[in-house]
């Protein structure tokens, strides 16, 4: 009997850290501070909510590193949720994780396309055919195999990081001569909600922007050493992202103090027209076309694991379990660029964001719900790494996420209607999907 070409066991430490990098910075570190700013107008406590951030994102990523390592399976929280709660729990997870992570891809080709558009002096019109272009040449490009998906991921991670330090060091460079604006609208957003409140919603948006710690979880069985690389891959790779934001951040408060960035909707953008004048858009986009790739490479390889998991679960469709000779689930990763190209045709990224911003944070505190779980109904099982401080550290995590979820319910009751009709259709369409599993065959060099 042939058996069925299993994912590539060739990747190392240095891909933990790009799709680390990769996936965590997007464009939000170029327009959060501006809210945050807003919310926080102290210097003190405008840097001082970026490290508690990080601190945050290292609790949670010291919790799924445990379960990477226990459960070395490649499709991310899927894997963990399923083995924890049952497959209806995993067939939700895994679904919603993966049509949100298409959306994702789709929203950040549009910012690149947006943003050609802007370098070239092109018509506005060309800006989601050029996001689709974006879409489908990294698409291509991963079909060839995990190994060249590996030196896209490095390479464009690499690009990002010089991108967004080449930024700070203008802001140092020359921030001294920037131009503060006159301001047009109410400077502190605090003023109209308590310092408790104001300390939440910017705890929220620091927390949002840092998501994408997680990524190495989802290549978990391609590592060549998931034991050692889940954790160190997080770890490092997070202690990375947190040194960029800490040195944007201040950077922007080297060219223009927070009163000046408060409530800008892209707060790079305002530190650079003021430092540049007219040239400072231009700079901000370059940044953008240079640092967005990688970000789209990313959400590319995770979604197609996600599907190829679930659907070598039973879950999912049957045609997605194929794996070419260069280790790619490649009916998952045509599938996710499809699904993607048309959330970019028709216009519905946003809307599929924002109601998977639900399920974003659900999925977070069932996972860190798992190690509490598993330690409890498998406590022999193996666990190269073992969450540090649990069950205080989890703990913790897990009560942070629950009362984001609830803040979030409370605060957008239009999108919680619609992921209430999602989750009371998510059943029927569980039973209908269900199938068998399909042989696996294991990861090989």
């Amino acid at each position: 009997m042939h058996r069925p070409q299993g994912l590539l066991r060739v990747l190392g430490l240095s891909f933990g850290l790009a799709v680390t990098i990769g996936n965590s910075i997007g464009g939000g570190i170029l327009r959060t501070p501006g809210d945050i700013a807003g919310l926080l107008p102290s210097p003190w406590a405008f840097i001082g909510i970026w490290l508690l951030g990080a601190l945050y994102a290292a609790l949670g990523a010291n919790a799924l590193a445990e379960l990477g390592t226990m459960l070395p399976r490649s499709g991310g929280q899927y894997v963990f949720v399923r083995h924890a709660f049952g497959d209806y729990a995993g067939f939700f997870v895994g679904w919603l994780d993966w049509i949100s992570t298409c959306a994702s891809t789709a929203a950040i080709a549009i910012v690149i396309g947006e943003s050609i558009v802007s370098v070239a002096r092109l018509r506005p019109g060309l800006a989601s055919p050029l996001a689709i272009a974006v879409v489908i040449m990294f698409t291509a490009l991963l079909v060839r195999g995990t190994k060249l998906g590996d030196r896209a991921q490095q390479v464009t991670s690499l690009a990002k990081a010089l991108a967004l330090l080449a930024l700070v060091a203008a802001c140092f460079a020359f921030g001294g001569h920037a131009v503060t604006p006159v301001a047009t609208a109410p400077a502190n957003a605090a003023l109209h909600v308590s310092a408790f409140a104001a300390f939440l919603l910017a705890a929220q948006s620091v927390i949002y922007t840092y998501d994408g710690w997680s990524g190495p979880i989802y290549f978990s069985e391609e590592l060549d050493d998931p034991a050692r690389q889940i954790p160190r891959s997080m770890f490092y790779g997070l202690a990375s992202v947190a040194a960029i934001y800490l040195l944007i951040n201040l950077a922007f408060l080297r060219a223009l103090p927070t009163s000046a960035i408060a409530g800008s909707p892209l707060a790079a953008g305002t530190v650079a027209n003021a430092i540049f004048g007219s040239r400072g858009e231009l700079l901000v986009r370059l940044v953008v076309i240079i640092s967005l790739p990688s970000a789209v490479n990313a959400c590319l390889l995770i979604s197609s694991r996600v599907l190829y998991s679930v659907s070598r679960d039973g879950l999912g469709l049957a045609a997605a379990t194929r794996v070419n000779d260069g280790g790619t689930p490649v009916t998952a990763l045509v599938a996710s660029g499809v699904v993607s190209v048309a959330f970019l045709a028709t216009g519905t990224f946003e809307s599929i964001i924002a109601i998977a911003a639900f399920f974003f944070v659900a999925d977070y505190s069932l996972s860190f719900l798992a190690v509490f779980v598993l330690r409890r109904r498998e406590p022999a099982a193996v666990r190269p790494y073992r969450a540090w401080a649990h069950p205080w550290t989890t703990g913790f995590v897990l009560l942070g996420s629950l009362a984001f979820l609830a803040s979030a319910i409370a605060t957008d009751t239009r999108n919680s209607a619609w992921a209430l009709l999602i989750v009371l259709v998510s059943y029927p369409a569980f039973r209908v999907m269900r199938g068998s599993p399909v042989p696996a065959a294991s990861p090989s060099e």
